[in-house]
């Protein structure tokens, strides 16, 4: 039974199929989901303005943050005062700079962004072709829970969650266009990230064909104790909403307090590099 005491937030997971190159009719899906599903935060995967499959469109489909498709984003934002984080690419102020970007829009009109940090350079993935990598964090606020941002292949580098959760984040968003060969690392690592910063841990990722991908799906949630809070279906488009609770995180992070002592390990290291 929740307490009277407790801070909530409803999250919605957002696993659409998006049409390729599309970004007018992106939009107007996002828009079906906020008609139908009540929540505080509205989470879509990454690209899923364009699609991720969009290869050398990107030039042309790529806006600024403050462009047309960005502008109608946050509209909708404001009429449903809801906050919304989708995967964009978006041009930079400098030309010939494209990010691959994880966009929060806000009720009241504020706009921020995360840059996807590492890159998917192997296998089927060709991401340094076209983006320049990233080079900070962002935490973003929804109703009081502070929020980090990561993009798919960001999930595999363990020291960027623990520099959010030592920032003090109640949670991390990862959206993803992540096929299906990847499906089994990333179900491995998303609860191993969650219990070991003591956080919630939330995963968008797209789903179905895209050219020559296909993209699993199975966007979940995972609490900061490591268990699985839902899962949304494999291959096909999905929504699911779950709620993050302040007091069930306090609790975690006192029966695993793992950021209380990788605080104190690094206070250890900071007076050894002193000696």
């Amino acid at each position: 039974m929740k307490s009277c005491d407790d801070k909530c937030i409803r999250v919605a997971l957002c696993q659409i199929q998006c049409s390729l190159g599309n970004k007018k009719e992106n939009i107007a899906k996002m828009k079906s989901i906020l008609e139908e599903y009540s929540a505080d935060l509205y989470v879509f995967p990454e690209m899923f303005l364009t699609g991720y499959m969009i290869r050398d469109e990107v030039f042309t489909l790529s806006e600024s943050i403050r462009d047309n498709s960005f502008q109608a984003v946050s509209d909708l934002s404001k009429q449903y005062g809801v906050d919304i984080v989708f995967g964009a690419a978006v041009n930079d102020d400098v030309p010939g700079i494209i990010r691959n970007s994880a966009v929060a829009v806000h009720s009241d009109g504020l706009l921020e962004k995360y840059d996807k940090i590492h890159l998917a350079n192997f296998g089927p993935f060709d991401e340094c072709l076209y983006f320049t990598p990233g080079e900070n964090l962002k935490i973003i606020d929804v109703q009081g829970f502070k929020i980090g941002l990561i993009i798919c292949y960001d999930i595999f580098f363990p020291e960027l969650i623990k520099s959010y959760a030592l920032a003090g984040v109640d949670g991390v968003i990862c959206i993803s266009a992540s096929p299906v060969t990847s499906m089994t690392a990333f179900e491995t690592v998303m609860p191993a990230r969650a219990v070991e910063n003591a956080i919630y841990m939330i995963y968008v990722n797209q789903a179905g064909p895209q050219l020559n991908q296909v993209f699993f799906g199975g966007s979940g949630a995972v609490d900061p104790s490591g268990m699985q809070m839902v899962k949304n279906v494999y291959f096909n488009s999905d929504v699911t909403v779950v709620s993050l609770s302040k007091l069930h995180l306090a609790r975690a992070k006192k029966l695993r307090p793992t950021i209380r002592d990788s605080l104190a390990f690094k206070r250890n290291i900071d007076v050894l590099g002193q000696e």
